[in-house]
């Protein structure tokens, strides 16, 4: 990991977007949430989603990071601003975690971390980008840190007891 003290510490919150250069180490903490990293490996540029939902119903004036369609756009955007393309990107996919997981055996339901994670495989396939690694299902939560400077993630998954 980057240790230098002139990195920069982005913490996103839920509904955050960040794309930045190899002076930036961003984290998140993810629940049912999904966390898209994309890093440009000759670059040593990139960004971090931390999306809360696949989409929204009605289209807003403004792209929200709340979305995985949306914040895909907003990664598309920040590629083509640094003269890139979303293809050139190394993408990983973390989060999804069930935090019910009784309650979803119990009702057979569907949950918000499996439309989160069904929404992350779609974005790959539809953008064609090189998926390079996923720690996405299960339950409990995870934390995230992204150095841009080497591409590397490290995750450190909690379950939930009992689960």
């Amino acid at each position: 990991m980057n240790t230098s003290p002139s990195v920069i510490e982005i913490c996103l919150q839920p509904g955050d977007f960040y794309f930045g250069d190899a002076s930036t180490r961003v984290r998140t903490l993810l629940g049912s949430c999904v966390a898209i990293t994309l890093w440009h490996p000759t670059r040593l540029v990139g960004g971090m989603c931390h999306y809360m939902l696949p989409s929204r119903r009605q289209p807003g004036r403004q792209l929200d990071g709340k979305y995985a369609d949306e914040a895909m756009e907003l990664f598309r955007q920040a590629a083509a601003r640094h003269h890139t393309r979303l293809e050139e990107y190394q993408v990983k996919l973390f989060g999804g975690g069930n935090m019910f997981p009784g309650f979803a055996k119990q009702t057979a339901s569907v949950t918000v971390a499996d439309h989160n994670v069904a929404a992350a495989h779609r974005l790959v396939a539809r953008h064609r980008l090189q998926l390079s690694a996923q720690d996405l299902g299960r339950s409990g939560h995870r934390n995230v840190i992204f150095d841009i400077a080497s591409g590397h993630v490290w995750v450190r998954h909690q379950r939930l007891t009992g689960s």
